[in-house]
Formats: C-alpha cells, structure tokens, sequence
C-alpha cells in the first residue's frame, strides 16, 4: 500500500472525526439555546440578592430583605417578558420596527420612565387593598408581601409561557389580596377597590377597542376609500399626528410625570392642545414633502404613518416604565420599609437601589423573552399595518386619559389588546359590508360558503379565546397561589 494511500485514509477517517465533532457542537447548541436566557435571567436574580445583601446592611431582617430583592427581579423580569408587549407589538406587525430596534427603544425609554418618573408611592399595591393593621405584626405584612411577589412572579411567567398578555397590575392585586385573606380573613380587604378593579376587566377592552375601531372608521373613511389617497392624506395625516402628540403629551402628563410635577387634568388638557398644534403645524410641510412623488395606493400611505408610529411606541414604554415598576417592586418596597422601621402604617417610598432592580429587570426581561409576546399582540391576533398600529397606539393614550378622567383603574395591557381586538373585529365588520354592497350591486355575483366566511375571519378565534380566559382568571389564580404560598411561607419560618 503506497504512502499516498495511507494519506488519504488518514485524511478520510479526520473528515470523519471532525463531521462527528461539528455535529456534537452543533447539537450542544441547539440545546443549549433555549437555556441561554434562563441562565442570564437567574444571574440577574442573583445579582439583584446581592445587592440587597451589600446595601441594606447586616441586621435581623437582612435574609428576608435578600430574598425578596430576588423575588422583585424575578418579577421585572417577566413584566418585561409580557406587559412591554402592549407598546411595541403593534409596531413590530406594522413593520414599522424590527424586533431588535423595538427591544432596544423599548429598554431605553422603559429604563427612562421607571428611574426618571417612576418611584410612586405604592399606596395601592401595598395598602389600597387589603389593610396593613388588620394583619397584626410586620412579620406578618412582610410574609403576606412576599407571597404576593411571588406568586404574582409566577402567575404572569405562565402567562408568558403560553402566550397570553396578561395585566401585571391585575396580577399583583390578585396576590396582595390572596396573601390578605390568608393572613387576616376576608374583612381585611377593601371589596370597593376589588369591585373597580373587576369592572376595569370589561371596561379596559371594550373602550379601548371602540376607540381604535373608531380612528380606523375614519382614516378608511377620510383617506384610503378617497379617489386621491395622497392628496386626503396631505390633508388629514398632520391632523392625526397632531392628535396623537397632543394625546401623548397629556398621557405624558398625567401618568408619565407624576413623581416629578403634579399636574391636574385641566392643565394637561391645555398642554396637549398646545402640544397638538405645534406638532399639527410642523407636520404639514412634513407630510407634503414624504407625499412628493407617492403612487396613489394603500402602500403608499403606511410611509407617512411610520415615523408618528415610533415615537408613539416610544412614549408608550416611558409611560409604561413610569407606572408599572411599581408592581415589580411596590411589595419589595413595602419589605424593605417594614424590615427597617418595624412600621407598616407608613407611606411605602420606593428607594433607588429597588427601583434600578425593577427598571433593568424590566429591560432584561424584555431582552431575552420579550419577543414572543410582542409577535402575538403585534402579528397573531389580526394583521396590522401603520395605520391600524397607529389606531391602537392613539387608543391606548385616549382611553387612559379618559379612565383617569372618571376614576376607573384601567389595565394598559387590557387596553391595548382591546384596541388590537377592536382593529381585527373592525375590518371584518367592513369587509363584510363591503361585500354585502358589492353583492347588491352585481346579483349574480358568487356567493361566499360559509365555511369560506369563517376562513376569512381577521381575527383569530384561538388567540382571542385564549387571551379573554387568561384575563378572567388573573386575579383569581394570583390570590390563590398567593395564599398557598403564604401559607407555606409561615409554615417554613415556624
């Protein structure tokens, strides 16, 4: 046998061996990825336990502190996997954004809210619903608080998992509540705040959905169904835009600067009619100048609706870190003050170092599990262009203006899920009509088979069903597994 052939079965047999390597390598990968994101998740965890350990000092309430610190970035973490959604889906289905621009502004002006307005005084999450004195001692509170945390934690994790956005104030209430009646009975909740809560459940949606229905009605009406799309665009486009700025500037307002300035509703009316102008007046050589040139199609209308539609998202997140921080670390707050003073009758602040674990677990959560939810709420539920997207982003400011207004507590995430819904239901009831006259006006024109009908229904049956349950059993499931969890807190600490 010639040198040469033993070469080339030395060479073979490497190729062999190499092929086997690079497949080992690539199934190690293949899974090992779905643990990449748990395992960042849990270093944050850890990290934020740390943290807790080296701020809040070494006294007798020190473990407790450290393991509820871990408990509020868990929680962050799956309000950034679920709840920040509601604000980028609907730019991500629009094409608007790619999912990694959209992560990306969603965590700066996520982060932006919670650290710059966030920091509310959770007098809601730790005091609104259920009574602090009824429960006796602060170690009591702080087992009641930490059930609340955690299975608040855990029941919006499901949620995540199986693709339902779910409200994670809601959740919280349903664990405050659920650690109460365990604690101290059924008379220690305030059934008047539980019933308000439970009316936003029909409320939040319903209005949300008329108000995105409503601005589609219009923009189809004054734009898309014209003869000269372009022409009615240059016209109406500043006019929306300036609506939604000054919508947003209110929203900004009166939910995004709270912590900062108090403003009244009257003031931040004016300030979003000022708002409003300004930006309706900058638009319009805008407009006219993106409009130069367009084809008179559909197509051509989501190019001037695609700017107003990324800040919007923008703002959205700012506001949504501003206020729900609160329910990742509202309940670690309150430990935290409980652990230090021994005093559970006092106003709940929120301390920086509590704050940084909610804004960038809010952050991380949306980095590494973010996107799944924002796929669903953004393309899954009804199909979604610029204009659409911008119907459902304008709804979600107007409708919490207007809960804000009559004093309802409202879900962001039943809101803008609402509008989503609204918008699909919307173009089914249109196309519908549409068809009816197109048959009226041609006789022997096919008709549709029902079964066909169903096929062309925009919203998808399955999500919908899916996310109406997830939403019913909320609060009920958190309260339960908050009081289980409760209870087998206090069995563990004797």
């Amino acid at each position: 046998m010639s040198q040469n052939d033993d070469y080339a079965r030395h060479m073979e047999t490497l190729d062999r061996d190499l092929g086997r390597m690079s497949n080992i390598e690539l199934a190690s990968s293949y899974v090992s990825r779905p643990l990449v994101g748990p395992g960042v998740a849990f270093v944050f965890i850890l990290f934020a336990a740390l943290a807790a350990l080296l701020i809040f000092g070494q006294t007798s309430n020190t473990f407790v502190v450290v393991i509820a610190a871990g408990f509020g970035a868990y929680m962050a973490l799956n309000i950034g996997a679920n709840d920040v959604a509601n604000n980028m889906g609907p730019a991500v289905g629009a094409n608007a954004l790619t999912m990694g621009g959209a992560i990306a502004i969603a965590a700066i002006f996520e982060s932006a809210g919670a650290l710059i307005a966030g920091g509310d005084v959770v007098s809601t999450i730790a005091k609104g619903i259920v009574s602090p004195a009824s429960m006796g001692t602060p170690t009591v509170f702080i087992w009641a608080m930490m059930a609340a945390l955690l299975s608040s934690a855990l029941w919006v994790n499901m949620a995540t998992w199986v693709g339902a956005p779910v409200s994670t104030t809601h959740s919280v209430v349903g664990g405050v509540m659920g650690a109460g009646i365990a604690s101290a009975g059924f008379a220690a909740v305030s059934w008047g705040t539980m019933g308000a809560i439970a009316a936003s459940w029909v409320i939040s949606p319903v209005l949300g959905g008329v108000v995105a229905a409503g601005f589609l009605w219009f923009i189809k009406a004054r734009i898309i169904y014209r003869d000269d799309k372009i022409a009615a665009a240059r016209v109406w486009v500043p006019v929306l835009v300036g609506i939604m700025g000054g919508t947003f500037a209110v929203y900004i307002a009166l939910k995004g600067l709270k912590q900062l300035i108090k403003i009244d509703l009257p003031i931040a009316l004016l300030i979003g009619a000022v708002f409003g102008l300004l930006i309706w007046l900058l638009m319009i050589p805008v407009i006219r100048r993106q409009a130069r040139g367009l084809e008179n199609r559909n197509k051509s209308l989501k190019i001037l609706f695609g700017i107003p539609l990324v800040v919007s998202a923008a703002l959205l997140s700012f506001a949504h870190g501003a206020n729900d921080v609160a329910n990742a670390v509202g309940p670690l707050a309150a430990i935290v003050q409980a652990s230090k003073a021994g005093d559970v009758t006092q106003a709940v602040q929120i301390p920086l170092w509590v704050m940084l674990i909610g804004a960038f677990g809010i952050s991380f959560g949306l980095f590494l599990f973010g996107p799944k939810l924002i796929r669903v709420v953004g393309s899954q539920i009804t199909k979604l262009n610029p204009m659409r997207a911008y119907c459902v982003a304008l709804s979600a400011a107007i409708t919490v203006i207007v809960a804000s207004w009559l004093g309802l507590p409202v879900s962001s995430t039943h809101i803008a899920v609402g509008a989503v819904f609204g918008v699909g239901f919307f173009r089914e009831w249109d196309a519908e009509r549409r068809l009816r006259k197109a048959r009226e006006s041609v006789p022997d024109r096919p008709v549709v088979s029902p079964e066909e009908r169903r096929r062309r229904k925009l919203v998808r049956r399955s999500h919908f069903m899916t996310i109406i349950a997830a939403w019913i059993i909320t609060v009920p499931a958190a309260a339960v597994l908050s009081a289980i969890i409760f209870y087998a807190i206090t069995a563990i600490a004797g």
